[in-house]
């Protein structure tokens, strides 16, 4: 009896786990997607940062396709002669971006997390193309901060062979 009260024990948990889980991975609210979508919008131009393990970054946010798209462009030092590009969306109510990224492969996101003034937003992976399988290095997870001062940091995780992990955190504020 005490075996099978530890199964259902053990059970319970898991379940749990997986429902918790399974809540982190649903979309926001399609009013606070349009929120985020339209600071993303309002950044507009040339940007200059620094990750936290001191790469230096030139970003260009631009609005295009009848202001339905945010394209941002980034040349990363960490990757000499290399421009990444993040199309950032609305689709069906959700906030989406798709990373175009030197691994050669294309991640897309969807916006799982958004805080009620749209100031601190997560995009958790959803599929991708140029992958074999999930399991193929990528970027997986994003963590964006909008900050009061004007200010944009990310922080994105690589996911391979079943690991996440972070990488550095990259501030940005508008170039002078």
């Amino acid at each position: 009896m005490k075996k099978l009260i530890a199964i259902l024990v053990a059970l319970a948990g898991a379940a749990a786990f997986s429902h918790a889980k399974e809540l982190d991975s649903q979309p926001v609210q399609p009013e606070l997607a349009v929120a985020a979508f339209e600071r993303y919008k309002a950044m507009q131009g040339d940007w200059r940062g620094e990750s936290t393990k001191g790469w230096k970054d030139k970003v260009r946010f631009q609005t295009i396709a009848r202001e339905s798209v945010v394209m941002q462009t980034s040349e990363f030092e960490a990757h000499p002669g290399e421009t990444m590009v993040t199309m950032i969306h609305i689709h069906d109510g959700q906030l989406m971006l798709t990373h175009y990224c030197v691994a050669g492969n294309q991640p897309r996101l969807v916006a799982t997390k958004i805080n009620a003034d749209a100031s601190q937003l997560t995009f958790t992976y959803k599929d991708g193309t140029g992958l074999s399988s999930r399991d193929q290095g990528h970027m997986d997870k994003v963590k964006i901060q909008f900050g009061a001062d004007g200010s944009f940091t990310s922080q994105w995780t690589w996911y391979q062979d079943g690991e996440e992990s972070w990488m550095e955190e990259i501030r940005l504020e508008p170039a002078q």
